[in-house]
């Protein structure tokens, strides 16, 4: 029987697929508290799409997250490497796939930590997530920006615990009730993400649930352009207006300390050309840090 490889991410799709994963939905009641619609987001932290649609997920909090709370919940990528198929069976593999992925989505991937520290597998950082998530739902998805950051530019090898703590300690996390949790009790709760996501019925990476209070369900299943996102929230909420947002790049970086150039132009609105003009202008000026990989920089603002 043939095993597919989830690190073999179709770009053409947008999807991180599991293997064997066939399974039909059985959708868990879902209980939304304090906006109308709740996304349900099936990630992993090692997962190419997920990191390409960063930039339109970034813009979707800030036009939408007045209507929307995002629920993350870990999908176990990589449980180990007993893959062969695609032309993937080991980690050197992954190394060219992620470099090609990266110049499709127009964000920087450095796919040689497969060749200098690869991964074993994708559940550590993913355990560590949820140990963050225990402590506080926020600085969690900063801990989570952090890592991808570390494992997809910086090419450090995010299983190892010196580069979890690192993240955490960067984003203002306890880091010795992080390690405590890490081994105990966010073991538990990522294996209750495994058993959502099953049920759920979910194949593959990202895939969002967009739903309301009265049951009703859309999916936006892979990476895709943020228009199809927009299109799922006023599906269910038809009355939702967009906020308008500062575009200028105080606000942006006041939002977000981090920015690759594809996420300055999708929330500037500027095009990638322009978009690197004002980021290598604003370096000059020292506002911002460049922080320089092999496929495209990450712009880092220094207040």
């Amino acid at each position: 029987m043939k095993t597919m490889n989830p690190l073999l991410c179709d770009p053409e799709n947008g999807i991180c697929e599991m293997p064997g994963s066939n399974s039909e939905a059985t959708f868990a009641t879902t209980v939304i508290e304090n906006k109308p619609l709740k996304i349900i987001y099936f990630t992993d932290p090692i997962c190419s799409s997920c990191w390409g649609i960063e930039p339109q997920l970034r813009k979707l909090k800030m036009e939408y997250g007045q209507y929307i709370e995002i629920e993350y919940r870990m999908g176990g990528l990589l449980p180990d490497w007993s893959y062969n198929s695609g032309g993937i069976s080991k980690p050197s593999d992954v190394a060219h796939h992620w470099d090609e992925v990266s110049h499709h989505y127009q964000m920087p991937i450095d796919g040689d930590v497969w060749l200098e520290d690869p991964l074993s597998s994708s559940y550590p950082p993913s355990i560590a997530f949820k140990a963050a998530q225990i402590q506080d739902e926020q600085l969690a998805v900063r801990f989570l920006r952090k890592i991808r950051e570390m494992v997809f530019l910086e090419k450090k090898n995010i299983t190892r615990w010196e580069h979890l703590r690192h993240a955490a300690a960067a984003t203002g996390l306890d880091t010795n009730r992080l390690k405590t949790d890490y081994e105990t009790i966010a073991v538990t709760r990522f294996q209750e993400d495994l058993a959502i996501s099953r049920q759920y019925g979910v194949r593959g990476f990202p895939t969002m649930f967009v739903t309301d209070n009265k049951g009703n369900r859309d999916m936006v299943y892979g990476s895709k352009p943020y228009a199809v996102f927009e299109t799922s929230i006023r599906k269910l909420l038809p009355d939702a207006v967009k906020k308008q947002i500062d575009s200028g790049w105080q606000a942006l970086f006041l939002q977000f300390r981090t920015l690759t150039t594809r996420e300055f132009a999708e929330l500037s609105g500027n095009s990638m050309q322009q978009s690197e003009i004002i980021l290598e202008q604003l370096c000059q000026q020292q506002h911002l840090e460049k922080f320089s990989s092999k496929n495209g920089p990450l712009w880092i603002c220094k207040s």
